[in-house]
C-alpha cells in the first residue's frame, strides 16, 4: 500500500528534511524538528504525490488514503487525550498548505476545524470561557464558508461591522458571549442564503472539505501567478 500520509509528534516522526518535494517544506521540517526533541505538536503531512493523484483522476484521492488520514487522526487523539466530533472533549485541527518552495500566503488555511453547535459546548467546558469559544466557532464559520464553501468574506465582515455599529461598539473585544453566539447563527444563515445548504456540522466532512479545498488552491489565480513570477515548476 503506497504511504499518502507522514505523521509526526515530539517522539515519533515519520519523514525527514531532506524530503521537501515529497512533504513540503512545512511537512519536512516538522518532521526534523521532532527527530531533534523540539516540542512539535502532533499532526500529519498528506504528501505531494496525493495532490499529483488529485489532479490526475478528476480530483479524486487514491485509495487507502481516507484509511491513513483516520489512522492519523486517531494517533493524535491518542496523544492528546481529545477525540475529533467529541461534544465533551472536542480535538481541533487545523488544515494548512505546503510545498518545496515556500509560497506564503498563496494558498489557503483553515483553522479551529471541528467545531460545531455541540462541540463549542465542550470548549466552553474545557476553557470556561463562553466568549472565546463563540468568538473562535463563527472565526471559523467564516474562513471555512470562504475557503472550502466559496463565500466571500466580504459578507461575514459587513454583517459584523454592522452588528458592532448596533451595539455601539468599536472593536471585536467589546463584544460578549451573547454577542457572538447571535453571530454565529447570522453567519450560519449566511452560508443557507449562499450555499443553499446548512453549514456542515459533522467533523470528518470538514476536514475533507478542507483537504479538498487546500490541494485545489494549489491551481487558483494567485498561487499559479506567484510560481510563474518566481520560477517555481508546476
Amino acid at each position: 500500500m503506497p504511504k499518502w500520509v507522514y505523521q509526526f509528534n515530539s517522539s515519533n516522526c515519520e519523514g525527514t528534511v531532506s524530503q521537501k518535494p515529497l512533504l513540503g517544506g512545512k511537512g519536512a521540517n516538522l518532521a526534523e524538528m521532532g527527530k531533534l526533541g523540539l516540542p512539535v505538536p502532533p499532526g500529519f503531512t498528506i504528501t505531494t504525490e496525493v495532490c499529483t493523484e488529485f489532479y490526475k483522476n478528476n480530483q479524486k484521492y487514491p485509495d487507502d488514503l481516507k484509511i491513513q488520514v483516520e489512522d492519523a487522526i486517531r494517533n493524535i487523539e491518542k496523544i492528546l487525550g481529545k477525540n475529533f466530533g467529541d461534544v465533551n472533549n472536542p480535538l481541533l485541527v487545523s488544515v494548512r498548505s505546503g510545498a518545496r518552495v515556500s509560497m506564503p500566503g498563496m494558498m489557503d488555511t483553515v483553522l479551529n476545524l471541528g467545531l460545531n453547535d455541540k462541540t463549542v459546548l465542550g470548549l466552553i467546558k474545557k476553557t470556561n470561557n463562553e466568549t472565546f469559544a463563540y468568538d473562535s466557532y463563527r472565526r471559523f464559520i467564516q474562513m471555512y464558508s470562504n475557503v472550502v464553501l466559496e463565500v466571500d468574506h466580504h459578507n461575514f465582515e459587513d454583517l459584523l461591522d454592522n452588528y458592532k455599529l448596533t451595539k455601539g461598539v468599536l472593536s471585536d473585544t467589546d463584544l460578549k458571549a451573547d454577542d457572538w453566539k447571535t453571530i454565529v447563527g447570522n453567519y450560519k444563515d449566511i452560508v443557507k442564503k449562499h450555499t443553499k445548504k446548512d453549514f456542515p456540522q459533522d467533523s470528518h466532512e470538514q476536514l475533507w472539505g478542507a483537504i479538498s479545498a487546500v490541494f485545489k488552491s494549489w491551481q487558483n489565480q494567485r498561487a499559479k501567478t506567484y510560481r510563474r513570477l518566481n520560477n517555481i515548476p508546476e
